[in-house]
């Protein structure tokens, strides 16, 4: 079983899909578009030739909890997903991946135009990492957000 993360994002989206064995973080990647439905036909046609089970999309709650613009974003865009493909959809609470990713990348001396091409990339590494550990602890996936 694999399964994907996606930070869906205005112009770029970063995708990271598992191990078979929904372990660890096996591979990550940028979707570099603006057009919505050509994001969501892109990860349909990854997660079908990679074998994905279950699709995470992060879901970017304010800091106090509460449902903002770009959540409601995330949400339609979880929505169009299920409506395109038969994979298990799933929203998970992303709240300071991107700032995470930044860190991350900043501690490995990528700066500038090198960390803005990955940012997404390791955000989506975040929220799948995040996603996985609360699985192997045998949680509920329905109770993520």
């Amino acid at each position: 079983m694999r399964v994907m993360a996606v930070d869906y994002g205005d112009a770029h989206t970063g995708i990271a899909v598992s191990d078979e064995t929904a372990s660890l973080v096996g591979e990550a990647w940028v979707i570099h578009e603006k057009s919505q439905v050509a994001v969501v036909s892109a990860i349909v046609a990854q997660a079908g030739s990679r074998g994905v089970s279950v699709i995470v999309v992060g879901f970017p709650k304010n800091m106090n909890g509460t449902i903002g613009p770009r959540a409601a974003i995330s949400d339609q865009f979880a929505e169009r997903l299920r409506s395109m493909c038969d994979i298990e959809v799933v929203l998970w609470d992303e709240r300071l991946t991107t700032m995470s990713a930044h860190r991350i990348l900043t501690d490995a001396g990528r700066h500038g135009k090198k960390r803005k091409r990955a940012v997404d990339a390791v955000a989506a590494s975040l929220i799948l990492e995040s996603y996985l550990s609360y699985m192997r602890q045998g949680a509920d996936p329905s109770s993520c957000v």
